[in-house]
């Protein structure tokens, strides 16, 4: 299929690039930006005026539901969810049920997901067997399977032996490894410590319990040959301002790692639990402003590469709990563009907001990304054609019944949000729009 987008503003991050003009695609990739070729007769076209065009979103953290919800179709809805954000490419963590620690379980996943032509997925394999930070997997069957990395998802590792020997085992052979710091002593709460959770009577996750975890991990890293020897690092879903301080140690020290957080941390708080909101029972649990304003400033700065969606779809029967016996999880893959213009409006600008969900975490994925590292994230001549065509004026309420995913649990349910992708184009393919 030969398409035109018509007359939208191009908005590239990655290059700097912001004017209005025409994108020409052709054979699933991107023929020009700007003057059309001569001779050039779409198939289709797309009057974007008013629009913008945008690279597809990469999202660092989607579950999936799948392998474990085929009945339910799950893999469907979700995929469908991710288009309609705008998101080309997603990566799956590894708790799904049963977990992703054999070669089989990840080549069916991936066949499922690229059967349905819409987000490429990548998933991200379990570190240790089942979770349960006890025996390492083997990482070179599941990086033959189409793993892109490893990592634990919110299950830590109890025994730091295992995390060095994943660590080194890691560096040996070129592998990344995600970890969400997390000391399994600390975190067994449900709320942020702090004054809220102990006047609401919940068991509090303190600061500590993510600090202490990553001052464990940096300095494994830093006794690899002064961390020269170490493996690639992901920190995924950074929750709290001693957090970032750390982080931002490490980077000066030149260690090789890169850190995200979630929209969730960026846009709410502690206060937005309200009186026992299950909806806002997430994990990491929301903190207080001063961590939220430490992230955002992080995030603006670059200290924090990426933000992701941590898109978790809850069942009802799950979510319509008590606050501390409701899963945890919120859907996120359709809100995660407009809040991210929406934060991006003020001091930190546009470009660092699309940024951080397009060109950067296409920049933590690497060379895992193969033959898509050259374009994916960005909008480039000659490179794979993941378009998002963005309305930045249309506003909608966030209602159950307006979301494709499964999962109808969000704390932003009921507010208006300005902003709704128009359509979405993956490969070339039209995935989502009318």
């Amino acid at each position: 299929m030969k398409i035109l987008i018509q007359h939208g503003r191009v908005i590239d991050p990655a290059t700097g690039r912001d004017e209005v003009a025409d994108v020409a695609i052709a054979a699933g990739r991107i023929l020009s930006i700007g003057r059309v070729p001569a001779g050039f007769v779409p198939t289709r076209s797309i009057d974007a005026a008013g629009c913008w065009v945008l690279p597809g979103l990469v999202d660092l953290s989607a579950r999936l539901r799948e392998p474990g919800h085929e009945h339910a179709r799950m893999l469907e809805s979700e995929m469908a969810a991710a288009v309609a954000g705008g998101v080309t490419s997603l990566v799956c963590p590894p708790d799904t049920d049963p977990v992703l620690d054999e070669p089989g379980l990840v080549e069916m996943l991936r066949m499922r997901a690229e059967k349905l032509h819409q987000a490429r997925v990548f998933p991200l394999g379990a570190l240790t067997r089942g979770l349960k930070g006890e025996v390492l997997t083997e990482m070179g069957l599941l990086t033959e399977a189409g793993c892109i990395a490893f990592g634990q998802a919110d299950a830590p590792i109890v025994n730091t032996q295992v995390l060095l020997r994943a660590l080194q085992y890691a560096s040996t052979f070129g592998y990344a490894i995600w970890l969400r710091p997390l000391d399994p002593w600390l975190s067994g709460g449900v709320a942020a410590s702090g004054p809220r959770a102990m006047r609401m009577g919940l068991a509090g996750v303190p600061a500590v319990a993510e600090t202490i975890a990553l001052h464990t991990v940096f300095e494994l890293l830093r006794s690899m040959a002064g961390g020269r020897g170490a493996p690639r690092v992901h920190v995924c879903r950074l929750s709290s301002a001693e957090g970032v301080a750390l982080l931002r140690q490490a980077k000066a020290d030149g260690l090789g790692v890169s850190a995200d957080i979630s929209i969730h941390s960026l846009c709410l708080s502690d206060q937005d639990v309200g009186h026992f909101d299950s909806r806002a029972r997430l994990n990491p649990p929301l903190r207080q402003a001063r961590d939220r304003d430490a992230l955002a400033a992080a995030l603006a700065d670059g200290a924090i590469d990426a933000l992701v969606s941590d898109h978790t779809p809850v069942e009802a029967d799950a979510k319509h709990l008590p606050f501390a016996e409701a899963e945890p999880g919120a859907t996120a893959l359709e809100l995660l563009l407009p809040l991210a213009v929406q934060w991006g409006q003020g001091a930190p600008g546009l470009r660092r907001a699309l940024a951080a969900v397009t060109h950067a975490p296409a920049q933590v994925l690497g060379g895992a990304l193969g033959t898509l590292q050259a374009s994916c994230g960005r909008l480039v001549e000659g490179g794979v054609a993941d378009v998002c065509v963005f309305d930045p004026q249309a506003r909608w309420r966030v209602e159950p019944a307006a979301l494709r995913s499964q999962g109808k649990h969000t704390p932003f349910e009921g507010r208006e949000l300005t902003g709704r992708v128009r359509c979405t184009l993956v490969g070339g393919h039209w995935a989502h729009g009318a």
